[in-house]
């Protein structure tokens, strides 16, 4: 069976482009991220369980009103675990599915939340993104067009990135000082060789 390989790190700390690496290496990522977003407009279950916690207007023409959402979510983490705790499991499933159907030496699971959420259980290993936190605010700021307050309050919701970073087996370094597709190569050459 492929080496399943966990990839996370903070907002803006560049995981998604590290993901985007693997991939031209050849690898096959899951973004769980996206795959939240699609099980959350796709499986009829989930979406009035959604509907039930969160009101009908959580839903604008059967598609999720993600703004009406991240409103509420972002401002009581009561609500934000309700949320995980109906997406969570049905997102872990689909990666499961997933991950079992790929036949690379290893394959790569892209989350922010692995800690967070308690979804490390089946990953062999982890990778860590790590930007320094001025960095990661300027680079959210462009991206999503949102301000410094703003990228704080989300980053308030994460645990602490340098804690997070001495959870994982490896950590990638995305600080625009040290090449970010050398690291890459590297941990691939070495996932490969692990599977000989």
């Amino acid at each position: 069976m492929a080496l399943r390989i966990g990839l996370t790190g903070g907002i803006g700390s560049g995981k998604s482009t590290v993901a985007k690496i693997f991939e031209t290496l050849g690898i096959p990522v899951f973004y769980a991220d996206a795959a939240a977003r699609r099980v959350m407009n796709e499986d009829e279950e989930l979406k009035q369980k959604i509907k039930e916690t969160f009101g009908d207007v959580a839903y604008s023409n059967g598609i999720l009103n993600r703004k009406y959402i991240a409103d509420i979510v972002f401002n009581d983490p009561f609500k934000l675990e309700q949320l995980n705790a109906l997406v969570h499991p049905a997102t872990i499933a689909m990666a499961e599915k997933w991950m079992q159907q790929q036949t690379t030496s290893y394959t790569i699971k892209e989350a922010a939340l692995f800690f967070e959420a308690g979804t490390t259980e089946g990953l062999d290993y982890i990778i860590g993104v790590y930007a320094p936190q001025h960095l990661r605010i300027q680079r959210v700021m462009q991206r999503d067009n949102v301000t410094r307050e703003e990228v704080l309050a989300r980053i308030s919701k994460q645990i602490n990135e340098e804690m997070k970073m001495r959870l994982c087996d490896f950590v990638i370094v995305n600080d625009e000082q040290n090449m970010v597709i050398p690291q890459v190569i590297q941990l691939h050459e070495k996932f490969i060789n692990l599977k000989k």
